[in-house]
């Protein structure tokens, strides 16, 4: 497999290497497309990318949802001065726009927020980046490159609107925006020239794309008309209750995996309306219905906090009940945790740490009972498989609906989409992610 040829604007066989760069990506997927931009940037300036040349840059992209995903940023940093005292070490991303010092401390020599992530280059040169553009229709002005993922990171939109009480990306990523509709179709067949057999849309809230008269469900459906054997992911999003437009796209156009991750939070409508969510429980459990009914295999994943302030024993059992009867084949589970500035921070009633404990264990077993009742339903079926990882002698790939599948390296070529029936032996249920991790 051809694991992501720059584009030729990026390409530095021909111009004197300043360098070599490597970057760190914590956190989400829309970093993971934040960091393939981030090298095109670099390779810009004459920087090569390596993942084994000691690094005389190292860029950690850092997330900052959670208090412990900013520990690990600031842990990252830490361990990459240490392992690489000489290399300029700039953070970058979420974390580093919620506390820069905090990242100086830990050994960064620069530190740049998402507010000019995009002017990397510029920062490298010791100028200060321009600032972000606000809300509306924004362009890259660059195509990414992947130098070694098998999948194609593709960022389509950024910042959010909703103001979860609980929430403090809007403060780090700013309004909602979505990234040009042409630029976004130029990045999908840049991903596929060089040999990326699924592209993966990522953002904040993908479901809230708009480039004008434009929408998600446009997007996709432009996509999926470029020519090639692919197939088109959509990263985790908000719920879009009140468009179905995007059941109807995930359904019929071919290329699409059957997958939906929409972020829950919560199935107890009173924690809802604290957490400032903008459905209720019952909205949600008609849209997921839908989708299940429309879209045979369907992979519905979700996330769940648990613990928030004043959820007593009676809303988190509601809300594990309702987890439990949706029918959830992957739940990410997280211990709420209080971020400065946010209106849940300084809301009364939070359960205590052993509370919280042990309900976090409950909603797990739920969420394994969950993934293996998924995983069994498509045993006998057959799968489009992407194989990625070999190890051991053995090869493992994910289906469209996002189910590992395992097989003697042999027997297959990765970097295709292969038709594998499943079998007990060969599939493995979806992992119960750190949602922290790419």
């Amino acid at each position: 497999m051809r694991r992501g040829v720059p584009h030729r604007s990026t390409r530095v066989a021909e111009q004197k290497i300043k360098g070599v760069v490597r970057i760190v990506t914590l956190g989400c997927r829309l970093n993971a497309a934040d960091s393939a931009l981030l090298y095109t940037a670099l390779g810009e300036c004459g920087y090569a990318p390596s993942e084994t040349a000691p690094p005389d840059v190292l860029i950690v992209n850092t997330c900052a949802v959670t208090a412990e995903a900013e520990h690990k940023s600031r842990h990252a940093v830490r361990k990459l001065r240490r392992e690489h005292p000489l290399a300029r070490i700039i953070a970058v991303g979420c974390a580093a726009s919620a506390n820069a010092e905090a990242l100086r401390r830990a050994g960064a020599d620069f530190v740049c927020g998402n507010a000019g992530k995009r002017d990397i280059a510029t920062f490298l040169n010791g100028s200060e980046p321009r600032p972000d553009e606000g809300a509306g229709v924004f362009k890259e002005k660059r195509l990414s490159s992947f130098p070694f993922r098998s999948r194609a990171f593709i960022k389509i939109q950024e910042g959010c609107d909703n103001r979860c009480s609980y929430c403090i990306v809007p403060a780090l990523r700013g309004p909602a925006r979505s990234r040009d509709f042409d630029e976004v179709l130029a990045e999908c067949r840049h991903a596929l020239d060089a040999g990326f057999p699924e592209l993966v849309l990522t953002g904040v809230n993908t479901c809230a794309y708009s480039d004008g008269a434009r929408r998600l469900p446009e997007l996709l459906e432009s996509i999926s008309a470029l020519p090639g054997e692919f197939r088109i992911r959509i990263g985790s999003t908000e719920p879009a209750l009140g468009h179905r437009g995007l059941i109807d796209a995930v359904a019929e156009l071919p290329k699409m995996c059957r997958f939906l991750h929409l972020s829950l939070q919560s199935g107890c409508d009173a924690t809802l309306r604290r957490m400032n969510r903008r459905y209720t429980a019952r909205e949600y459990a008609d849209f997921a219905a839908e989708a299940k009914r429309r879209i045979p295999g369907l992979h519905l994943g979700t996330d769940v906090i648990v613990g928030f302030p004043g959820e007593s024993d009676a809303e988190f059992a509601e809300s594990c009940a309702f987890v439990e009867g949706i029918g959830f084949a992957n739940i990410h589970i997280f211990a709420y945790s209080p971020r400065p500035g946010t209106p849940a921070a300084t809301m009364p009633g939070r359960p205590s740490p052993e509370v919280v404990k042990r309900r976090c264990g409950e909603l797990r077993k739920i969420a394994r009972s969950a993934a293996e009742s998924f995983a069994a339903s498509q045993v006998g079926n057959t799968l489009p498989v992407i194989f990625e990882r070999v190890h051991d002698g053995a090869v493992r790939g994910w289906s469209d609906n996002y189910l590992e599948v395992t097989l003697p390296a042999a027997e297959v070529e990765a970097g295709r989409i292969i038709p594998v029936v499943a079998t007990r032996k060969n599939l493995n249920p979806p992992h119960q992610e750190n949602p922290d991790r790419i």
